[in-house]
């Protein structure tokens, strides 16, 4: 069942197959039919559409729907030209950011189809879709019915939509925009795409006219050419396309969604919408997904939820846990919580007909004993409250510290989320021999002090217009800077030094100016301080003192 979840791209040999199949659909007026979709009037109106952007100093239009493209506008002309020609005209600016981003969202929403979905972007970024449909067809009986099924739901929605099925994304892509409907059977591509023109071969528009100068219009013309002129010529993209279309080499599609190996679904006869409903799907769901990770003897750290809505759109909800886990009840109260912070924005639009559960982040997970023999540390129980409360929360919320190899005590621990703990470091932190105190500061604050001697430890200190006569002190403990941690360059000697004077001095490091010296104080009231001296002596121009934590 996973086979089909994962595709890799391979250098093959002429003769050898991927034994992969692809869908492309090729909506070529995307652009006009999505905005009229997204406004009833502009539709209803029954006006030429075109869409126009500056370009040259120029309004010059870039879209066109069929009707302005039967009245004999084309792309490239001038907006004045087109309304001297079409009167009532109906022109718009075109907003190329939300175009995009309203296909991307139908790409999303066609991982109802395939799990493997991608946009191919060589000519446009929107209007070309490619799915990975190896294993898959089954499910809508057959290929050319599922490409049928696909193209029919689109034209349902009002969009032009063209489409064809191949071994290979290059011949998928060029059947779909030249030659339509096709379900071309694997090892026929070379027959197939001779007769098309070069540019379904995904080129650049240079590579293609260059090309037409030199009589090379169809791809059949470029079979018995030498590759190594090919190549000299129009580039290595060329012999790439080429080779890619033919199944010489297989081409990588990356999907849009996340890929998982387990995944389950469910449509509906109706459309649901509750969000209750919603949640009980998803606790059923967790328990068929359960059962398939418990047969691989594996669990999984990420959940993605899909919700397809009716209106070609979908949304994800996902939820983490700290340690691998099958357990479909708690799978399901991680969704339960993380649908409490949605708050207002679960929007089920006209419905939702299918909802499907993905695990990712696989790690092996063997059978745990739970009857009266076995041992039970707590540690899983914690494990569970984090990942509640993060799904409730929110990941940031639940933070747990970690050790990090430093000696600096501001950078030896820092805070990361309990749900998605960062591999553990080869290095194990530096040991610590003296004793912290338990509450550091934010930060150091800069003290008054005054010492008998210069590098004496201090015998009264002014903390925030407070004075604290101290009783005892012990110490200094040094701890130098970290040189190699501090993106400086190393002073090793004093020409070292001489040589950057053309660089105003900066970007040296000097050891003494940066080593602390920390002292243990208790004041008269028995409190006990812990601050340092930044800066050697003789080294530092000033040496300043800083108070860093206070112990219990």
């Amino acid at each position: 069942m996973a086979s089909f979840w994962q595709t890799s791209a391979i250098e093959i040999s002429p003769g050898l197959r991927s034994s992969r199949r692809y869908l492309a659909l090729h909506l070529p007026r995307w652009a006009t039919d999505s905005l009229k979709r997204a406004d009833p009037v502009l539709a209803a109106s029954g006006r030429p559409l075109v869409l126009w952007e500056k370009q040259r100093g120029a309004m010059s239009l870039v879209e066109l729907d069929a009707a302005a493209s039967a009245l004999g506008l084309f792309i490239g002309q001038n907006l004045s030209d087109a309304r001297a020609i079409v009167p009532l005209l109906d022109a718009h600016e075109i907003d190329r950011e939300t175009t995009a981003r309203i296909f991307a969202d139908l790409a999303d929403w066609h991982s109802n189809a395939s799990p493997i979905v991608a946009i191919v972007t060589d000519i446009s970024p929107w209007g070309d879709l490619v799915l990975d449909i190896t294993g898959v067809s089954h499910l809508f009986d057959g290929e050319a019915q599922m490409l049928k099924q696909l193209e029919g739901r689109l034209s349902g929605l009002g969009y032009a939509v063209m489409g064809s099925i191949a071994s290979t994304v290059g011949a998928a892509w060029a059947l779909a925009r030249y030659m339509p409907g096709q379900v071309l059977a694997e090892g026929n591509e070379q027959a197939m795409l001779r007769s098309l023109p070069v540019a379904a071969l995904r080129l650049e528009t240079e590579q293609v006219e260059s090309l037409k100068q030199f009589g090379l219009k169809q791809i059949g013309q470029l079979y018995s050419r030498d590759r190594h002129s090919l190549q000299a010529r129009f580039g290595t993209s060329l012999l790439l396309r080429l080779d890619q279309a033919l199944g010489w080499l297989e081409e990588k599609i990356t999907p849009r969604l996340p890929l998982a190996e387990f995944s389950v679904e469910r449509r509906f006869p109706e459309p649901i919408g509750l969000i209750e409903d919603v949640l009980l799907t998803a606790h059923d769901l967790a328990v068929t997904l359960s059962v398939q990770l418990e047969r691989a003897g594996m669990g999984a750290q990420t959940f993605h939820l899909f919700l397809y809505r009716v209106d070609h759109k979908v949304m994800t909800l996902a939820v983490n846990s700290a340690r691998a886990t099958r357990d479909a009840a708690h799978i399901g109260r991680l969704f339960s919580y993380r649908a409490e912070r949605l708050q207002g924005e679960y929007d089920a639009g006209f419905g939702i007909d299918m909802i499907r559960l993905s695990a990712t982040s696989l790690n092996p997970l063997g059978a745990t004993q739970s009857g009266a023999f076995g041992s039970d540390d707590g540690a899983a129980s914690l494990d569970t409250f984090y990942d509640l409360m993060s799904s409730r929360l929110g990941p940031l919320s639940v933070l747990r510290p970690v050790e990090v190899n430093s000696y600096i005590p501001e950078l030896a621990v820092r805070l990361e989320a309990a749900v998605a703990p960062s591999p553990s470091h080869a290095e194990e932190p530096p040991p610590v021999t003296r004793p912290r105190p338990i509450r550091l500061l934010p930060q150091p604050e800069a003290i008054a002090v005054i010492a008998e001697v210069p590098d004496a430890p201090p015998s009264l200190m002014v903390w925030r217009r407070v004075s604290y006569r101290f009783v005892r002190a012990s110490g200094p403990e040094r701890i130098a800077a970290e040189w190699q941690h501090a993106s400086l360059r190393l002073a090793l000697t004093d020409s070292a030094i001489e040589a950057s004077q053309g660089e105003a001095g900066a970007g040296f490091y000097h050891e003494g100016r940066s080593t602390r010296d920390y002292y243990t104080a208790e004041d008269e009231a028995g409190r006990r301080f812990w601050l340092f001296r930044l800066g050697l002596l003789g080294i530092a121009p000033e040496p300043r003192w800083y108070l860093h934590g206070i112990f219990a």
